[in-house]
């Protein structure tokens, strides 16, 4: 990949973990897959603004969706690079002490344990 691109995707990439929405979204998705009415309910925002977040993490190739009828659901885009994937570590252990993403991942946990909204969301539980 030539250099020019290399810092195009690295300063698209910035600008998606620079906003707090898409951070709390990217937080999320490291945890699995999941449809936008999870990340509504999670976030406590509107479904449009949710969904436009998503449409900007999806431009910036960090997002993909996979599509189940009426549902759609989105996961973290597989590493293409060692900085996207040193991004996604960070995602996983540094931003975990984060008071509002924490209280994200609460309330994802306690989603998924009621069953949440998307029907292929499963619960692992024993």
């Amino acid at each position: 990949m030539p250099k020019d691109d290399i810092a195009t995707d690295i300063n698209v990439m910035f600008r998606a973990f620079a906003d707090t929405t898409r951070l709390r979204i990217l937080h999320l998705l490291v945890q699995g897959e999941t449809c936008v009415g999870n990340l509504v309910e999670v976030l406590q925002l509107p479904q449009s603004a949710v969904s436009r977040h998503l449409a900007y993490l999806r431009k910036a190739n960090l997002v993909d969706v996979r599509k189940a009828g009426l549902w759609a659901y989105y996961s973290l885009t597989p590493a293409k690079s060692s900085f996207q994937s040193k991004l996604y570590e960070c995602l996983n252990e540094c931003f975990c002490e984060v008071p509002e993403l924490e209280a994200d991942a609460q309330r994802a946990r306690n989603l998924k344990k009621s069953g949440g909204c998307c029907p292929e969301w499963k619960v692992d539980e024993p």
